[in-house]
């Protein structure tokens, strides 16, 4: 499947793909290519204000937001040129693919005016504050909860409870928090969806140092934290519909970069393979052979996706695909360790400090689990998209 752009849409990508390569090969070389989310944060942080000066940031926004006004096939070349770059992952990208789209579409006009130039312009950061220790795939069953009570300047949303696997909360200065705001409901019922400041007092975020070395996730407690009572997005109680709207975003333009991601992924993975003779191995080639079909898939569900476009709803696309590239890539990570060999499992430099794929392995891991585990998508996919009986279910 080949997408055709008009002249302008080829000027366009022109355009970014010049001041990309101009920046990436400049004065934000030193972050080329890197991969884990920590890594250089506060070089990264600056990158995104940089994107944020350009408008680069988030170029399907209204420019009133700090957005271009870009059409859907805009963005896709944006994407995949951003990929093509060696641009970094973005530290940003809570804030620019999931917070912003949610407040755009669900909130009031007195949220979007206070949080989405901040998050355009790279000046504030963002994480998500969902799973639990005993909700994690099963989000429904959040215990996390908050009342209303007069504060100093107004009435306030008091949080109490605990959040897990909460993704850069070390640098963010905001976090979109599904919690529980009426006594005794249950499962998507009384829940709301509240925009609460992390740094203040009564938030506390332990990092979780991972088997990469790294440590993008923690422990965010809230023991008391505040936030205003017009920061709830939609109506207080029915936060679950605002919840799925934004897992509903996760599922747009920025799956073409992810898979561009992939790609480059797959095609270190074929040099390694050549470089150290794994290539000659036929097995080897008929795995990787199977990686790039498998990749190509993806390009065309994603593409399915993006042409029944979305504005805050997941079709049935989007419900299988979160389950088919998590498998593919923990199937690159076994590849790519069964090219490498014995050398994979040795730390480089100095430190814990792993190569490229082995890195890649280890992450990968991973995959089928966080965004909801790959059993649970099948549940919802058998539930929502083929409307077989729901699986029996006790009493919470």
């Amino acid at each position: 499947m080949k997408i055709r752009f008009t002249a302008a849409e080829e000027a366009f990508r022109a355009e970014c793909a010049a001041w990309l390569g101009e920046q990436i090969s400049g004065p934000f070389a030193d972050i080329r290519g890197i991969v884990s989310q920590t890594f250089r944060a506060e070089q990264r942080m600056e990158w995104e204000r940089a994107l944020g000066r350009a408008r680069w940031s988030v170029i399907g926004w209204p420019e009133k937001y700090g957005g271009r006004d870009a059409s859907l096939a805009e963005q896709v070349i944006f994407a995949e040129e951003y990929a093509r770059s060696g641009a970094p992952g973005r530290v940003g990208h809570l804030g620019t693919e999931l917070a912003g789209p949610t407040i755009l579409h669900f909130g009031n006009d007195l949220q979007r005016e206070r949080f989405l130039l901040p998050i355009a312009r790279g000046e504030e950061f963002w994480c998500q504050g969902y799973s639990e220790p005993n909700a994690g795939s099963d989000l429904s069953n959040v215990r996390t909860r908050a009342r209303l009570e007069q504060g100093p300047n107004g009435p306030e949303w008091v949080i109490e409870g605990q959040k897990i696997w909460t993704s850069l909360a070390q640098f963010a200065d905001w976090c979109f928090v599904v919690c529980r705001t009426e006594e005794g409901s249950k499962g998507p019922a009384g829940i709301s969806y509240l925009l609460v400041p992390m740094k203040q007092k009564g938030v506390t975020v332990k990092p979780i140092r991972q088997m990469t070395g790294d440590a993008e996730f923690n422990e965010t407690f809230f023991d008391g934290a505040r936030t205003r009572a017009e920061y709830c997005v939609g109506k207080p109680g029915e936060g679950w519909k605002v919840a799925m709207g934004t897992l509903a975003f996760e599922r747009g333009v920025s799956t073409l970069a992810q898979q561009m991601t992939f790609r480059n992924e797959l095609e270190l993975l074929i040099g390694a393979a050549r470089a150290n003779g794994a290539a000659k191995d036929p097995l080897i080639r008929q795995r990787i052979a199977e990686a790039w079909v498998g990749l190509r898939i993806m390009r065309y569900s994603a593409l399915r996706m993006l042409s029944r476009a979305t504005s805050g709803s997941l079709g049935a696309e989007a419900l299988t695909y979160k389950l088919h590239w998590a498998t593919w890539r923990k199937k690159l990570g076994e590849l790519a360790m069964d090219v490498v060999g014995a050398p994979g499992e040795l730390c480089t430099g100095e430190g814990y400090e792993l190569a490229d794929l082995p890195y890649l392995y280890l992450f990968s891991r991973a995959d089928t689990i966080y965004g909801g585990t790959n059993q649970i998508q099948r549940n919802i996919i058998a539930e929502r998209a083929l409307g077989l009986p729901k699986e029996p279910r006790g009493d919470r």
